[in-house]
């Protein structure tokens, strides 16, 4: 049965990007499916002077490829409301007041608000502070913060910040969003591990070899070169996304399937990553940039011509590491991890290696090694999963083969499937915190980086450089490959299609 949902969204950067291309269209989906109706209402806020129907008009636009009536969207976009603010003036936070109690009262809202941060984390403490002073938090119904990324720019930064957001909010009232937790098949990863007795009995350091997980982007900078050449591929991906699939792939059973169960469980996982000294960190990690490539439509940018970016960039547009957790469970089982831009093909997967038979017998040289058991996961953009096999080739004689044993998502589900943000603005609207990132994994997660980060800035060495449409450079094969083991994913090998 579905249940309508009372609550006022304000949403701080209602102007920008993040809003239109994914917060309106979440917002409508949740509408058409009746989880908001009547209920609910949004204030937009920004320095743009708009007025409430150019507001309602940009809202309508977002839809474009929604929409099933024009007396449907505009009914939905009847419940946005403008007001220009200024995030540093109190005054602003005085008429955001009136505001959202008229709506309050006009839509029986019961006092639940929903604050959405979507715009610098530099002004998370102001505003914070803000909706305190001047009475926006209220006290006879829910009040929620979603925070987008990034989370400070290191430990002691994220400290601060969360200090600053928990003098207002508790714990359980901050909802930090991180959309690759709110995909399909990161979200199916629990399922696989915990819903099929043949996986979890072999989910741990006597039958697993290694795990790999990529993430890989065929795009370059584009036009967001300033902000990039400030971050990095560690900040950017590691951090954040790549440690939180980690967390998933390495926790212990949770006692539920309940949101308080699940975070401490993963909290557990990435505490017991090890932190490397900073002597260790060039055995553990590579990183370079990018470099001058060619597609059908031309020559590509190395990263250092990019809009916005230094002549002399030390910063790496990808980053390939290996992983240890310290637990009975994983000891001896790197996680082997890859991320960077302008890569040879789009796409996160994960892939768990099994350990090999211990004898060939298919072979007259018992020591000559059968390619191992490979379980896929594909979160995008295709969604699905493959096991690897050895099969016996059809014929005379005992010749081996690999097969892969297959399945997919059709386009008509993923099609239908809730986008990231739906579920995740969905799972906010219901205090559901399972696929947010709780304090503790933040902290934990900027510990491990920070080492990395550090020992990356007193290294003044060039950094390597692969061509762009590659898998990365020489020196991520290497990591892998000191070890006995080779990245799985090579898009230029056919058995990598699903």
């Amino acid at each position: 049965m579905t249940t309508e949902q009372n609550v006022l969204f304000t949403i701080f950067g209602g102007t920008g990007d993040l809003a239109k291309r994914k917060l309106y269209p979440s917002l409508y989906r949740l509408y058409k499916k009746g989880f908001l109706k009547e209920h609910f209402a949004v204030i937009g806020t920004a320095r743009r002077e708009w007025t409430n129907d150019y507001y309602r008009e940009i809202v309508k636009e977002t839809l474009t490829d929604l929409i099933i009536s024009e007396e449907d969207a505009t009914e939905f976009a009847n419940h946005f409301y403008y007001q220009s603010h200024n995030v540093n003036d109190a005054e602003h936070y005085v008429n955001l007041k009136v505001l959202a109690e008229k709506l309050d009262d006009h839509y029986q809202i019961n006092g639940n608000r929903l604050f959405y941060l979507a715009m610098s984390p530099n002004f998370f403490g102001t505003i914070t502070q803000q909706l305190d002073q001047q009475g926006l938090v209220t006290d006879n119904g829910f009040n929620r913060l979603i925070i987008e990324k990034p989370f400070g720019h290191d430990y002691e930064s994220a400290a601060i910040l969360n200090e600053q957001l928990r003098e207002v909010f508790d714990e359980s009232q901050i909802f930090r969003i991180d959309h690759y937790l709110g995909k399909e098949m990161v979200q199916n990863i629990s399922t696989v591990r915990f819903a099929n007795t043949m996986i979890e009995s072999m989910w741990n350091n006597r039958y697993i070899d290694n795990i790999q997980i990529t993430l890989s982007e065929s795009l370059g900078v584009e036009e967001r070169g300033g902000y990039y050449d400030k971050s990095g591929a560690l900040r950017d991906m590691v951090q954040n996304h790549i440690l939180q699939i980690v967390s998933l792939l390495a926790m212990e059973p949770p006692a539920r399937l309940k949101d308080k169960d699940i975070r401490n469980e993963k909290i557990k996982a990435l505490r017991a990553v090890r932190l490397y000294k900073p002597e260790e960190v060039k055995d553990y990690f590579v990183r370079a940039q990018y470099g001058i490539g060619s597609t059908e439509s031309g020559l590509l940018n190395n990263y250092r011509n990019e809009m916005n970016v230094a002549e002399d960039s030390q910063t790496e547009t990808f980053v390939a590491g290996k992983v240890l957790i310290d637990t009975f469970r994983w000891k001896g089982v790197p996680f082997y991890i890859r991320t960077g831009k302008r890569m040879g093909e789009k796409g996160t997967q994960i892939n768990v290696v099994f350990k090999n038979v211990p004898l060939n017998l298919f072979s007259e040289d018992v020591e000559e090694e059968l390619p191992p058991n490979v379980l896929s996961i594909f979160i995008q953009p295709t969604e699905g999963f493959s096991l690897q096999l050895n099969t016996k080739k059809a014929g005379i004689g005992l010749e081996t083969d690999t097969f892969n044993l297959k399945h997919k998502h059709s386009a008509e589900t993923v099609a239908n499937s809730p986008e990231a943000y739906e579920k995740l603005i969905f799972d906010c609207l219901n205090g559901d915190a399972t696929n947010f990132t709780h304090w503790d994994e933040v902290a934990s997660s900027w510990k491990f980086v920070d080492v990395i980060r550090q020992a990356w800035d007193q290294d003044q060495s060039e950094l390597p450089s692969y061509q762009s449409g590659s898998m990365g450079p020489a020196e991520s094969d290497d990591l892998l490959a000191k070890d006995g083991f080779n990245w799985h994913w090579n898009p230029a090998l056919p058995n990598d299609e699903i």
